[in-house]
């Protein structure tokens, strides 16, 4: 669960609240379709806290909630090893 904040301010205070009630907490910049303002993007706090209580302190601080789910990256898997000489089909060696 995301809460999404404008205000530094906000953000902030809402993230020393989370850690202080002991919840893992990671305060970032979200960059939205079609901003290119860097000092106008919003403030975007990623935590392990219930839902209601992110809800509590998204209402206290004139945020809101981003239910959107956010992908992790897949893995980069390693390619398979191409052959060292053509295939033969139809003659035999």
């Amino acid at each position: 669960m995301r809460g999404i904040f404008f205000d530094e301010e906000s953000a902030r205070g809402a993230e020393r609240k989370l850690v202080a009630d002991g919840y893992q907490v990671e305060l970032t910049r979200v960059r939205f379709a079609g901003e290119d303002d860097d000092e106008g993007h919003p403030w975007a706090i990623t935590t392990d806290a219930p839902e209601i209580v992110l809800e509590l302190l998204v209402d206290r601080y004139d945020g809101w909630l981003d239910d959107e789910v956010v992908e992790t990256p897949r893995p980069v898997l390693a390619p398979e090893p191409l052959p060292d000489a053509p295939r033969r089909r139809h003659r035999p060696d």
